[in-house]
């Protein structure tokens, strides 16, 4: 099963950007992680928001499903909820932090309700929650 994990603006700069909310590790760091356990995976990261959506809209095309770290535009991006609901394959939400437990402004959601499901607040780890997801959405699927 091809699985894309997409990672949005300023994850690029994790394990610099404030590490005692996002952790000490590098996207890279974590992306070799998963990796390792998981090797059909495809790793895409970008800070602007249309290319995260033309990445959402190919990915209907080769991909089984979609991992997505959207990160501030979790919280407002209307379009990026549109992409999401325009593709027929699974999309499950994740974020390094738990967001219910930050500022009022993070506490929602945009893109939460076109996703398969979302998970939050157990850093690198939440993407590989993900993906297990996405593997018991297909078993579940035969």
């Amino acid at each position: 099963m091809k699985i894309l994990v997409i990672n949005g603006p300023n994850l690029n700069l994790l394990g610099e950007r404030e590490p005692t909310i996002y952790g000490d590790e590098s996207l890279k760091a974590i992306n070799d992680e998963l990796y390792e356990a998981a090797q059909e995976l495809t790793f895409f990261q970008s800070n602007s928001e249309g290319s995260i959506i033309d990445s959402i809209h190919a990915a209907r095309l080769d991909y089984a499903g979609i991992v997505l770290n959207a990160g501030a535009y979790t919280h407002y991006s209307y379009a990026i909820h549109d992409a999401i609901n325009a593709i027929k394959i699974p999309v499950i939400e994740v974020h390094l932090s738990n967001i219910s437990s930050r500022d009022e402004f993070r506490k929602k959601s945009v893109i939460a309700p076109a996703c398969a499901g979302s998970i939050a607040g157990f850093g690198k780890y939440s993407y590989m929650l993900a993906i297990q997801a996405l593997d018991y959405l297909f078993e579940a699927k035969k």
